[in-house]
C-alpha cells in the first residue's frame, strides 16, 4: 500500500464535535494539522493535547476571521482548509459587521477565509472541504439570493438550511472559478452528530442534542472519519470535485441551480458585502 503524504490540515471548528474528533484521526495518521476553535481554552486545550499550533477567532466577527487569514497565510503551505465551523442561532440577530449572524457565520465566514488563503492555497494546490448538511434539502429548498439576510419570514432552522446550501454552492461556484488553478473543492453531510452542536439556539434542534435522544446519533469519531477521508482522499479518484457527500456516496441536492445561476451570483453578492462591510 502506498504510504499517505503528510499533510498540512487546517481545520475550523475544531475544538469540540467532529473537528475535534478529525483533527485526532488525522494527528494520529502523522498529519501536521492546525486547529482553527472560537473557544480560547477548548481550543488550545485539544492543541497541547495534539502537540499542534492552534488560532482562535469567532466567526461573528469579521475581524477575527481577517486576522486569521493573515496568521495561516504564514504557513509554507495549506494542503486541505476543513470549513468546519457553523452553527443554528436563535432569534434573528445581526452581527457587529452589519449581517444576519447564520448567514455570516455559517456561509460569509468561511467564504472571506477562504478567498483571502487563495494566493496560499491555490500554491498549494490545495483540496477546500466545507461541511454542509441535509438541513440544505429540508430547510434550504426555498433559498433565495436575493434576501442572503434572512430578512422575510425569519425562522432559525431556514436560515440555517440557507447557510447549508449556501456551502454547497460556494463548493460548485469554488471549483468552477479555481479547479483549473489546482483548486480541489468538496462539501459533505457529517449525519446528526451527539456534540454541543445547537447549543447557542432557543429553537427545537437544541432539544434534540440532549439525552437521551442524543445517544440514537452517531459519534463524533464515526463523523470525523468522513471529514478525514475526504481530507486524506485523492481528489478525482476517491471523491469528485464540486459534488456533496453523504457517507461517502454522492448526495442529491433538492435545490435546482441550472447552469449554476445562482452559485455565481451568490459569489458575487457576498464579494460586494464584503467590500461595503470593510
Amino acid at each position: 500500500m502506498e504510504e499517505q503524504r503528510t499533510r498540512t490540515i487546517v481545520i475550523t471548528g475544531a475544538s469540540d464535535g467532529i473537528g475535534a474528533a478529525s483533527a485526532r484521526q488525522l494527528r494520529a495518521r502523522g498529519h501536521d494539522v492546525v486547529v482553527v476553535g472560537r473557544s480560547p481554552a477548548k481550543t488550545e486545550a485539544l492543541a497541547r493535547e495534539l502537540g499542534a499550533p492552534f488560532h482562535v477567532a469567532d466567526y461573528a466577527r469579521l475581524a477575527d476571521v481577517r486576522r486569521l487569514a493573515a496568521e495561516l497565510a504564514r504557513y509554507e503551505r495549506i494542503d486541505v482548509l476543513a470549513n468546519n465551523a457553523g452553527g443554528i442561532m436563535g432569534a434573528r440577530e445581526v452581527t457587529a459587521d452589519g449581517f444576519e449572524k447564520t448567514f455570516q457565520v455559517n456561509h460569509l465566514a468561511p467564504f472571506l477565509l477562504t478567498t483571502l488563503l487563495l494566493p496560499r492555497l491555490i500554491a498549494s494546490r490545495a483540496t477546500v472541504i466545507q461541511t454542509s448538511s441535509g438541513a440544505a434539502n429540508i430547510w434550504g429548498r426555498g433559498f433565495d439570493v436575493a434576501d442572503l439576510q434572512n430578512a422575510r419570514g425569519y425562522r432559525p432552522e431556514r436560515a440555517y438550511g440557507n447557510g447549508k446550501l449556501a456551502n454547497i454552492l460556494f463548493t460548485r461556484e469554488l471549483h468552477r472559478r479555481h479547479h483549473t488553478d489546482g483548486i480541489s473543492a468538496v462539501a459533505f453531510h457529517p449525519g446528526v452528530v451527539r456534540s454541543n452542536f445547537a447549543s447557542d439556539t432557543t429553537h427545537l434542534m437544541r432539544l434534540l442534542y440532549r439525552a437521551p435522544l442524543k445517544y440514537l446519533m452517531i459519534s463524533p469519531e464515526r463523523s470525523g472519519r468522513r471529514l478525514t477521508a475526504l481530507a486524506e482522499g485523492e481528489p478525482g479518484v476517491a471523491w469528485q470535485p464540486g459534488a456533496v457527500y453523504v457517507k461517502r456516496r454522492p448526495m442529491r441536492v433538492a435545490f435546482r441551480d441550472a447552469g449554476g445561476r445562482v452559485a455565481r451570483e451568490l459569489w458575487e453578492r457576498s464579494e460586494e458585502m464584503l467590500a461595503r462591510a470593510g
